[in-house]
């Protein structure tokens, strides 16, 4: 397959089509997994495209889709590029007023639902905003919608050489999408990305992996209201890999061990859930003998492992045999390669996967660039780096450290907003507000994000990310924000993992009424602050955090101190115990003062 061919996005939808394989997609039925062929892809998006032109989508409309992983995002979404329309996702877990903030601002004026939920969501905001037409993805009774499934059957069975015509007439330069940041600041801006954009990204981000080289299936499950996970399910199809749709997490575990995917793509949250797991499995006399010592065997073999090798002695094999093999298993025992994005992986993760014999290949980019700017690849893999830019992408470091890049991939801009969208180039080149270093290898490094350096009064600087995420790596912590900027020490805002604290209660003859009862607990601060004190003993003596907080608290995406891809919303958190950091810095400073 010539990838310099790949112009638009339209162009992939044409490739799966015309491949007329019987096996694109996959979704799960009452009878199990069920295929989908290129043959009924091509009808059902025709079908669904034919409707929208009927009520007036056209080049440059915009078409929102509200609606977990499954085919008919992905239809709705071929089918509106195929017009020259735009596609603008929706988070599934955003409230109606976020939704509703979203289609004015975008001003759609179609919207796809998948379910009865999701459709009386935006049955209660529809009068207060542009959208005329509901298209629904599930079939039951309703007055207010038109059930797609229907549009779907009414598709041609053959090539239609007029729709393909113009599918192809888009042009690089035209919108595809609209893509809402979720913003670790709060306030989403629309990024506007063109065919053109996303095309050139999708034909070179998996250059270096054996993706697509033989039949094989992926898992669907990041959301496809994030710009990774559409930007890896347009290059999977693409290469002919299959996709088994995963609507909901909870469904995650029995997707991988049904279809074994051979290729492994996640966010940080869900390879910190997997280790978290083994931990608690592998608690306890014997078998946390058995698992240190596997562990100790894999770091020995550390290198091999990262430089895709094999390790091939005899105590290698046993601990693969006896713990390895176990943790590939619940991931569906067959993938080969494995890949992380969407936020920062951080470096003990990354050793912890390459102890157990997987490379975990950590990736970079952002919204605005769609979205790979740097991956790790089996063929140049370094641990603690993100990789090196793709082929066509160029970085270079600002003098103060910004991580700066230009190429074909970055985005023309924010929706509606031409003063923003001033303000985040410089020169030409695109500033991505996080702060980096090239090394004389080529590779690229995220420190963190710039605005989330951590001042202190001191002036000295402290990047919050690292140590969050070595916090987090302890399965008592479900959340951890490190706190100090402009104040005389750093300290540490901890939202524990409950279920695994509250086992530890129990065994330890912790009684407790409540979570607040148990984190008022004076063994439960001391079991906390001996953790953050262990971590103290790796960092500098600026760095260490001298007071804990625990909080109640556990954080989501949906209160908003998560971000959709579970990264940290800093602000949210801070605004939500200002009262109980202030006091809690003025205690220290009486007892120092």
């Amino acid at each position: 397959m010539h990838r310099m061919g790949l112009q638009t996005l339209n162009d992939i939808f044409l490739t799966v089509c015309r491949s007329r394989r019987e096996r694109v997609m996959l979704q799960r039925g009452a009878q199990g997994w069920m295929p989908i062929s290129a043959t009924e892809i091509y009808r059902s998006v025709v079908g669904v495209a034919r409707a929208l032109e009927s009520w007036g989508v056209g080049k440059g409309d915009r078409v929102a889709i509200l609606s977990e992983n499954r085919p008919e995002w992905t239809i709705t979404d071929f089918a509106t590029l195929a017009l020259g329309a735009v596609t603008v996702p929706v988070y599934a877990t955003q409230t109606a007023d976020q939704t509703s903030l979203l289609l004015n601002d975008c001003g759609a004026r179609v919207i796809a639902v998948s379910t009865r939920y999701q459709l009386e969501k935006v049955l209660t905001i529809q009068r207060h905003t542009p959208v005329e037409r509901i298209l629904v993805m599930d079939e039951f009774e309703t007055a207010h919608a038109v059930h797609m499934q229907r549009l779907m059957l009414q598709g041609p069975g053959e090539f239609d050489a007029e729709f393909d015509g113009r599918a192809q007439a888009v042009h690089p330069d035209d919108l595809a999408t609209i893509i809402y940041t979720s913003g670790t600041t709060g306030t989403s801006k629309g990024a506007m990305l063109t065919h053109g954009n996303m095309a050139t990204n999708i034909a070179c981000s998996l250059d270096g992996f054996g993706v697509g080289t033989k039949e094989e299936v992926s898992v669907s499950f990041l959301p496809l209201s994030h710009v990774t996970a559409r930007h890896v399910d347009f290059a999977l199809l693409y290469r002919g890999v299959v996709l088994a749709y995963c609507p909901d997490l909870a469904q995650l575990a029995q997707a991988l061990a049904e279809v074994r995917p051979a290729t492994f793509i996640a966010v940080p949250r869900v390879y910190e859930k997997i280790r978290q797991q083994v931990i608690l499995k592998t608690a306890g006399f014997p078998r946390n003998a058995i698992y240190r010592w596997a562990l100790a065997v894999g770091r020995a073999h550390r290198d091999e492992t990262l430089a895709g090798v094999q390790p091939a002695g005899l105590s290698w094999k046993i601990a693969d045999r006896l713990v390895f093999s176990k943790v590939r298993a619940g991931m569906g025992g067959k993938a080969e390669e494995f890949i992380s994005g969407g936020a920062p992986l951080g470096r003990e993760l990354a050793e912890w996967y390459a102890d157990i014999g997987i490379p975990i290949h950590e990736g970079y980019g952002l919204t605005e660039t769609s979205p790979v700017i740097a991956v790790n690849n089996p063929r140049a893999h370094k641990l603690g780096t993100v990789g090196k830019p793709l082929a066509n992408v160029e970085v270079r470091i600002a003098e103060d450290g910004e991580v700066l890049v230009r190429g074909p991939s970055i985005f023309k801009g924010y929706w509606n907003r031409p003063e923003e969208t001033r303000d985040s180039f410089v020169d030409g080149w695109f500033k991505t507000g996080d702060i980096g270093h090239l090394d004389s290898d080529g590779f690229l490094s995220i420190t963190d994000r710039k605005k989330d350096l951590i001042k202190t009064s001191g002036g000295k600087f402290i990047a919050p990310q690292p140590i969050e995420n070595s916090l987090k790596l302890n399965p008592l912590i479900g959340t951890a924000v490190v706190l100090g900027d402009r104040r005389k020490f750093p300290a540490v805002l901890i939202a524990p993992h409950f279920p695994v604290l509250e086992d530890w209660a129990r065994a330890n003859h912790v009684d407790f009424e409540s979570r607040q009862a148990l984190v008022a607990n004076d063994r439960v601060q001391a079991l906390y602050e001996g953790i953050v004190e262990e971590m103290n003993q790796n960092l500098a003596r600026f760095e260490r955090m001298k007071r804990v907080l625990v909080v109640s608290e556990e954080f989501s995406e949906t209160d908003g101190t998560l971000t959709h891809t579970f990264k940290v919303r800093r602000r949210g958190i801070e605004a939500r115990y200002r009262e109980r950091i202030d006091e809690m810095y003025e205690k220290a400073e009486a007892s120092v003062g």
